[in-house]
């Protein structure tokens, strides 16, 4: 038995998930959609389903990420596939063997399903050229993190009902955050407008060139937006001084009560996770009625388990897997 008894036609018009780049609104909505369903099994007392029956999942993580990894782990497993996680720090990666040797490896096991995070951008895509299964792109340097994105767009569909015209602010460190860039893309496809709001050193390159409101104060940014979507310090890709002190990015560029205020009375407040409490987000906001942060946690579940059946069918025998 499975999640949904006449599973319908595949639903992505590629093999891998590498980012957001490239997806049209009606795949997005059909990933939405499943995903939603996903929601509601969730929550009831069985869970275990057999979509992946058979299916063998690989989870190659070469960065820590408790949340992202544990929320593939769960995802495959009450899908019903054998899911194996893969450690980095234990493997001969450690001795010297490089991405490709690796990926040699792993396609000689035969999996259907990859998920691989790694610190270069482009690793994801280098590993889908050559291994005969759906990969999925669970965080790729600074440049994507798609499922991210996605489960993002489902909270925020759930709560406002809707992507298409509602105002985003983005806020915090978006040079080197991929799920900046991979929800940018993802709520332009969708209909959404979007600000991104940063010190001018945390800005990318050529900001305005991403289809964006650049805003470089909290103030100005935040006013009437639907959605705050902070983003946390990636203190682990900086090279340089890009802020003075914790304390004084937090003074101009924390999201606390007085400064959610201007944005409209019904904003959602997000964060990816994991929080720097007292840096870019204060407990009162990250714990108030306008949070969806625990949502995010759940959603996420939901979306890969949808991105998991959906490639899925894109495989041999997908249909009946």
């Amino acid at each position: 038995m499975t999640a949904l008894d006449d599973r319908p036609d595949p639903i992505l018009s590629r093999p891998h998930l590498l980012g957001t780049e490239g997806l049209s609104p009606v795949e997005i909505t059909a990933l939405l959609d499943l995903a939603d369903k996903y929601v509601e099994l969730n929550r009831q007392i069985h869970k275990k389903q057999s979509v992946l029956g058979g299916r063998t999942q690989i989870n190659l993580f070469f960065e820590a990420s408790t949340r992202t990894q544990s929320s593939f782990e769960l995802a495959g497993k009450r899908l019903g596939a054998d899911v194996m996680n893969m450690s980095v720090k234990g493997s001969s990666m450690s001795k010297g063997e490089t991405l490709l040797d690796t990926a040699m490896t792993l396609n000689a096991m035969h999996p259907d399903l990859l998920v691989v995070r790694h610190s270069a951008a482009g690793a994801a895509e280098l590993l889908a050229q050559k291994v005969g299964c759906a990969v999925i792109n669970a965080g790729d340097g600074a440049h994507e993190h798609p499922t991210q994105a996605l489960l993002d767009a489902l909270t925020i569909r759930r709560r406002k009902g809707r992507l298409d015209g509602l105002t985003v602010a983005i806020c915090g460190d978006v040079m080197h955050s991929r799920v900046a860039r991979s929800n940018i893309l993802l709520l332009h496809t969708m209909g959404a407008y979007v600000r991104v709001i940063a010190p001018s050193s945390l800005l990318p390159p050529a900001a305005d060139r991403l289809g964006v409101e650049v805003h470089t104060g909290m103030e100005s940014g935040l006013e009437g937006c639907d959605v705050v979507m902070m983003l946390r310090l990636q203190r682990e890709r900086m090279e340089g001084g890009f802020i003075p002190s914790v304390r004084e990015y937090y003074r101009y560029f924390g999201l606390d009560r007085d400064r959610l205020k201007l944005a409209n009375p019904d904003a959602l407040v997000m964060h990816p996770g994991p929080m720097n409490r007292g840096v870019e987000i204060d407990s009162a906001v990250a714990d108030g009625v306008q949070s969806v942060i625990r949502e995010q946690v759940e959603m996420g579940v939901a979306v890969r388990m949808a991105v998991l059946d959906a490639l899925a069918r894109n495989l041999p025998g997908g249909g009946n897997a």
